[in-house]
């Protein structure tokens, strides 16, 4: 079975960066958008991130325009968006599609792994994978969910 290692993501920059840079990581994976009514999260998932960090943890941002044209056109204009408003610091990504034809391989994956309850895609911004430090998606949380309450799934896997 493959694990989200054997996938490589877009940075900002448009360098590739390889998914096995985080092996060894407990890991959120979130589809994000800057205009959305769960843009809120970004301050939860970076506490999260500060809170949990120094015990090998991170979360990974992929900025998404699937949903009614929510995200900024530029990728700068988003990372500073989030930084400016949320103090971001947790990685973020080149914008991507999580759903359809054009869906990045990652996001393809995460949903395969772990389908939703409703729906097997994704089906709005702010959908969250938690993957354990082997590269396996474990859960997936809805993006109506608050980050806060991944906090009992994450420390489970930090131990």
């Amino acid at each position: 079975m493959a694990s989200v290692y054997d996938f490589s993501v877009e940075r900002p920059n448009g360098t590739l960066q390889s998914m096995k840079d985080y092996e060894g990581l407990v890991t959120v994976i979130v589809n994000t958008a800057s205009k959305c009514g769960f843009t809120e999260q970004f301050k939860e998932l970076q506490k999260l991130y500060e809170d949990y960090r120094d015990q090998g943890f991170v979360v990974l941002g992929f900025p998404s325009d699937n949903f009614m044209n929510q995200e900024f056109d530029s990728i700068e204009k988003t990372l500073s968006f989030c930084e400016r408003n949320y103090g971001v610091t947790f990685p973020m990504f080149n914008k991507v599609d999580v759903v359809g034809s054009n869906s990045a391989p990652l996001f393809s994956f995460l949903v395969e792994q772990k389908k939703g309850l409703l729906t097997e895609g994704i089906k709005w911004n702010f959908t969250k994978f938690l993957v354990d430090r082997k590269g396996n998606v474990v859960d997936r949380f809805a993006p109506q969910t608050s980050p806060d309450k991944m906090r009992r799934a994450i420390e489970k896997l930090i131990q």
